[in-house]
């Protein structure tokens, strides 16, 4: 059993920030669902299937209907997780406080949960920090974070920063394990998250893990978003499918061995399926 496993309980079950605020570790992803009817649908059968945490970002297009989506679900807001992101045009002091307002606008909220940092950009993503240490510090953000950022990135990032970042969202499966980065984020108290669990679908190509799902009685994605959880590792998997979206949250009545949990974590390739961030160009 890993040091995490045992909190993981439920669908609602939480991961402390260093800030001791507490974020689901089981969310739905919204990249390329469609704004409009689409992202409204796959957000109300998220909150309807017991998802507490909804992952959005202004490049995405669809903040608007994530808004309406859980406006429709009649949950209260307290309730629910909201995360969105700055994007790389929009980084720098002044333009990301104008881009944070357009997203709680589009949005239709008050304030956000968690704000990222979409991706390191040169020369920019410091001054981007700060305006997000600003926004939190007025309580327009419970929490704060970057996306995409390695070690290097992250260590850059800590020589001026007042506030370390309380998550760290990366593409994350098992041919990307990045233990080394984990480790590191782990003992700074930066929360890791998972973007991309499921390799873009490639996963259900692996006989090694139809293997282990068999065991469980589990599908390729379920054993995969069991063992990021396991990892102590934050999970968004994006569908807008209300079936996938209903299965991929059917993590929470088996766990892993230590040894299926070894052998996942022995399938690191470094092989990446987006793009580089130490080399990207948008």
């Amino acid at each position: 059993m890993t040091k995490r496993a045992k909190q993981i309980t439920d669908i609602e079950g939480t991961f402390e920030l260093h800030n001791g605020v507490k974020m689901p570790y089981f969310g739905l992803g919204v990249y390329l669902s469609e704004d409009g009817q689409e992202v409204i649908n796959a957000v109300k059968w998220a909150i309807e299937a017991g998802y507490r945490h909804i992952d959005t970002a202004s490049i995405y297009e669809n903040e608007e209907g994530v808004g309406e989506g859980l406006r429709q679900s009649g949950i209260n807001r307290e309730d629910v997780f909201v995360v969105s992101k700055v994007w790389n045009s929009d980084q720098g002091y002044e333009s990301t406080l104008k881009a944070f307002d357009d997203s709680l606008k589009r949005l239709n909220l008050d304030y956000l949960d968690l704000y990222l940092i979409h991706w390191p950009v040169k020369g920019k993503f410091k001054a981007t920090w700060r305006a997000l240490e600003h926004l939190y510090r007025e309580k327009k953000i419970r929490a704060i974070g970057v996306s995409n950022f390695m070690k290097h990135h992250l260590e850059d990032l800590l020589q001026t920063a007042e506030i370390v970042p309380m998550v760290n969202q990366m593409e994350f499966h098992p041919y990307l394990v990045q233990q080394e980065l984990i480790d590191y984020c782990n003992a700074h108290k930066i929360q890791y998250e998972a973007w991309s669990p499921m390799m873009q679908g490639r996963i259900f190509d692996l006989e090694s893990i139809k293997k282990i799902g068999l065991k469980y009685g589990k599908s390729p994605a379920q054993v995969v978003l069991r063992w990021d959880l396991q990892k102590g590792v934050i999970t968004i998997p994006k569908s807008a499918k209300k079936d996938r979206i209903i299965n991929n949250a059917n993590l929470f009545d088996f766990e892993l061995s230590n040894e299926d949990m070894a052998y996942l974590d022995s399938l690191e390739k470094g092989q990446r399926f987006g793009p580089d961030p130490d080399n990207f160009d948008f």
